[in-house]
C-alpha cells in the first residue's frame, strides 16, 4: 500500500509558476503520482492558498485556478476544524512553526500521512511519525 503524503500549497502553486520549469515538473509529477496512487491528501487551507496565490502573485486566470482546485480536490481533504487550529496553536509554540505551517503540519498529521511535502518546512524533520521532505531539493 502507497503512504498518505500530505501536498503543501507551495506544491501545488509550483504547478502553474513558468518561471521555474524545473520545480514546476516535480510538482506536477508529484501531484499526479499521488492522484494516480490515491494517497495524496490536502486541507481545505491547502486549496485556499493555493488559489489565493495563484491568482494573486502569478496572475493565474480565476477560471483557470478554480478548475484545477477542483482537480486538487480530488484528492483526499480535510477540513480545518476548531480543534485543529487548538492543535496547531500547540505544535507552534512547541515547534517554533509559524502558525500557517504548524496548522498544515497539525493537518498531515491527523490524516494518517506519513510524508509532508513541503518547501517551507526543515527537510528531513520528523515530528509524530510525519516526515518532512523538501521535493525540490
Amino acid at each position: 500500500m502507497t503512504a498518505r503524503s500530505f501536498l503543501d500549497s507551495n506544491v501545488l502553486i509550483y504547478t502553474d509558476d513558468g518561471d521555474v520549469p524545473e520545480k514546476q515538473a516535480v510538482a506536477m509529477e508529484l501531484v499526479e503520482r499521488c492522484r494516480s496512487q490515491q494517497a495524496g491528501v490536502v486541507s481545505t487551507q491547502i486549496l485556499q492558498e493555493y488559489f489565493s496565490i495563484t491568482t494573486k502573485k502569478l496572475r493565474v486566470p480565476v477560471e483557470i485556478a478554480r478548475r484545477k482546485t477542483v482537480v486538487f480536490s480530488s484528492l483526499s481533504v480535510v477540513s480545518i476544524r476548531a480543534e485543529d487550529v487548538l492543535a496547531a496553536i500547540d505544535l507552534h509554540r512547541l515547534h517554533q512553526f509559524s502558525f500557517w505551517d504548524a496548522l498544515v503540519v497539525r493537518a498531515a498529521l491527523q490524516s494518517d500521512c506519513s510524508v509532508l511535502y513541503s518547501e517551507d518546512l526543515q527537510h528531513g524533520r520528523r515530528i509524530n511519525g510525519l516526515e518532512i521532505v523538501n521535493p525540490f531539493r
